[in-house]
This record gives C-alpha cells, sequence and structure tokens, in this order.
C-alpha cells in the first residue's frame, strides 16, 4: 500500500484521520464520528467496509457517496501504478490508495477511517499519526489471521496506536484492555477508556433510543440496536479528547451528528408492522448484542430468523444464541464464496432441535420467511454480505 500510495504522491501525507479498529461496532462508531465531524462544519472523509448496496459506499464525503464517474477517474489513475507493482496489490489495497487519493483530491478536513481487518498489517495503517485512534469492543472473530485469544486479537488491533497520538478504547475486555494499556504507555500515547458509569438509557421503541452520556442529555439516537448508546459513548468520549486537542466540535455539534447518523444494516427496521429487521451481526460477540435488542424492542416475542453466516465464523455458538428466540429458521446462501451452504447451516439449526428450511434463493428466502411469519417478527442476519440483497428483495416483494 505504501508502494502504491508513494508513486501516487502520498495522498494520505496530506490528510487528518481518525482510525477506527476493533471487532465489533467499528461501522457505527465511525458514522457516528463522522456525522457528528460533519456537524461541527468539518469536510469529512468516511472509509468503510464491506458495503450493503453499493460499492460506492466505502468512501464518502459529509455522507455522499463517490459518484461513479469520480470512481472511474481514480481507478484510471491508480491501475497504471498498481500494474507496474512487482508484488500485484490486492483489491482492498487498491481501494484503499483510492480512497486516499479521492479524499486528498477532495480536500477533506478529517477522515474517519474504518480498519479493514486486524490493525497492525492492515492496509489502512499507512498512515503516520492519526489525531485520535479509536478501538471499539473487542471479542474474537478472525482468529485464523490474528491469533486464538483475546491478548491477540487485542495485539494486532493496537498496531493502530502511534506514538504521542491518543487513543480512546472501549474497553470491558480485561485481558486486551491489558494489551492496549501497555502499548499505549509503550508509545507514549495518552489513553482514555470509556467510563460507561456515566451512561443510562433513558427508552428506546422501533425508532430510536434515548441515552444520557456525561453531561450529554436526552440523546435521541436513531440507531435502534440495544448496543449502539454504548457505541455512542465512544464516539463521544473520542470527539472530546479531539477537541482537547482543538479540533472545534462543541457539544451541540455532537447531539446534532447523532440525532441525524445514519447506517443500514445494523438492527435495521425495514418494516414496523409486521417487523422486518435486518441486521449484520456477523460472530457470536455481535449476536450476543443482537439477541439482546430483540428481547428489548420485542418483549416474549419469537422471531422467524432468515440466516446466512461464513463457513469460516463460529457458527454453533451463533445458532445456539438465536435458538431459544426462534419460531423457526429459513436458509440462505449469501453470494460469497465463504457462505456456509444453506442446506448444510440448516443441518446445522436442526441439531439445535429448531425447524429449519433452505430457500434456493435470497429472494425466495426472504418470500418464505415473511409467508412464515405471518403478522409476527422476522430478522434477517448473520452476515453483512447478504444485505443489500435482502433489503432488495424485500423491496421488490413489498413494491
Amino acid at each position: 500500500t505504501r508502494t502504491l500510495l508513494a508513486a501516487l504522491g502520498d495522498p494520505h501525507k496530506k490528510l487528518q484521520f481518525v482510525h477506527v479498529a476493533g471487532t465489533n461496532g467499528k461501522g457505527s462508531t465511525a458514522a457516528m464520528l463522522a456525522s457528528c465531524l460533519q456537524a461541527a462544519g468539518y469536510r469529512v472523509g468516511l472509509y468503510t467496509s464491506p458495503f450493503i448496496n453499493r460499492f460506492n459506499e466505502r468512501i464518502q464525503i459529509n455522507g455522499q457517496q463517490i459518484p461513479d464517474e469520480a470512481l472511474v477517474a481514480l481507478v484510471e489513475q491508480v491501475k497504471p501504478a498498481a500494474d507496474a507493482m512487482e508484488d500485484v496489490p490486492t483489491e482492498f489495497e487498491i481501494i484503499t490508495a483510492l480512497g486516499m487519493l479521492y479524499f486528498a483530491q477532495q480536500q477533506c478536513d478529517i477522515v474517519v477511517l474504518e480498519v479493514g481487518l486486524g490493525g497492525t498489517l492492515d492496509s489502512t495503517n499507512v498512515i503516520e499519526k492519526p489525531a485520535c485512534a479509536v478501538i471499539t469492543a473487542l471479542g474474537m472473530d478472525h482468529v485464523k489471521e490474528l491469533g486464538p485469544t483475546l491478548a491477540d486479537i487485542a495485539t494486532a488491533k493496537a498496531g493502530i496506536i502511534k506514538p504521542g497520538c491518543p487513543v480512546v478504547s472501549y474497553g470491558g475486555a480485561p485481558e486486551a484492555d491489558a494489551v492496549l494499556r501497555r502499548v499505549a504507555a509503550q508509545q507514549n500515547a495518552p489513553f482514555t477508556e470509556v467510563d460507561f458509569a456515566k451512561l443510562q438509557i433513558t427508552g428506546g421503541d422501533l425508532d430510536a433510543v434515548t441515552f444520557s452520556f456525561d453531561g450529554l442529555d436526552g440523546v435521541r439516537l436513531p440507531l435502534i440496536g440495544s448496543y449502539q448508546p454504548r457505541n455512542a459513548a465512544l464516539a463521544i468520549t473520542a470527539l472530546r479528547v479531539l477537541r482537547q486537542q482543538g479540533w472545534n466540535i462543541p457539544e451541540s455539534a455532537i447531539r446534532t451528528g447523532l440525532e441525524q447518523v445514519s447506517w443500514p444494516g445494523r438492527f435495521e427496521l425495514l418494516r414496523h408492522s409486521p417487523a422486518f429487521v435486518l441486521d449484520g451481526s456477523h460472530n457470536a460477540h455481535g449476536m450476543r448484542a443482537t439477541v439482546q435488542s430483540l428481547k428489548d424492542r420485542f418483549p416474549g416475542q419469537k422471531f422467524v430468523f432468515l440466516v446466512s453466516i461464513m463457513a469460516d465464523k463460529d457458527v454453533d455458538e451463533m445458532l445456539a444464541l438465536l435458538a431459544p428466540l426462534a419460531e423457526r429458521f429459513v436458509t440462505v446462501t449469501a453470494h460469497n464464496p465463504r457462505a456456509m451452504p444453506a442446506q448444510t447451516l440448516a443441518e446445522h439449526i436442526r441439531a439445535y432441535g429448531c425447524t429449519a428450511e433452505a430457500a434456493d434463493s435470497i429472494e425466495a428466502g426472504v418470500a418464505r420467511a415473511e409467508e412464515l411469519g405471518g403478522e409476527g417478527p422476522v430478522c434477517a442476519l448473520g452476515t453483512l454480505y447478504f444485505s443489500g440483497d435482502v433489503r432488495q428483495a424485500f423491496a421488490r416483494l413489498n413494491a
């Protein structure tokens, strides 16, 4: 990535960053940070992955996705540089270069940069000193790449901590927190952990969840997952750290940014009644949070679950969490080579004593789940990779 960026004139060196790593909540936290910085009057780049509906979602400025023609022009710039390299860059490395070039050309004041995988070796880690490094909730995921323990995972994420740059951490996993604190101390990086004792969740319905955090009271957050106020507390803490460094971010901008944030596919309600929830949780750590949200928003109800899961994930642990809330399951195969075949997934589910049937396509799966759901709630989840297809199928079937 460094070689490729050097050939393009090192666009990343002209930019300021908030670098966001973690297991779960990266995208939501990044979206909140970007929304608040925009409300404070800054021109804000947002770089995230994967996308839900269109590739262009991955590169945004002030909430606007990169236009197709701009993307084409950038590819024409980046391609010769990539082709000239002996060690051919991966797709993610090329996209990272595209993003950096776009944000520099468009003169962003600050870029919220989400790590792809891990931290240390991630191609986003070419940046020098971020204005702030943010580490979201850590849990067991990508163990094949990052290592089998929480300390290994924290070590990979801690790779984004740079000398003297402030770090804000979600905390809550002692084994991981010890690693982050140690690396921050080694790097003389001021370290702040979110004080969740100052968070009160005061209400929640199918439109917003209301919370107060450390003097910012009665915020109505349109992301209705029960876990989202905790991500918001992390974002608020990071924004206040940025303010201490001279960024002009009034409390009013933080409130406005949070109340206007949009982040599709994360405990998102596609329809109120009967409820159809689309959620991106794709590992056991995220699934626990989603299950809690389902219990909070739909007390005592059972769900028809439409699921696809990547075969390299902790499939059985995820299913064990969902089984107690399930009326029945419909399985589909997401359009991703890592996806577990729908039939295999249905067999796994039956092992938990649940009813499961495999659908031939995502559209057929959505139709069948709605039919089985009747007046009751349906929830589609298990991977972000089928979110766009589920949304489109749902729109077609309910047009």
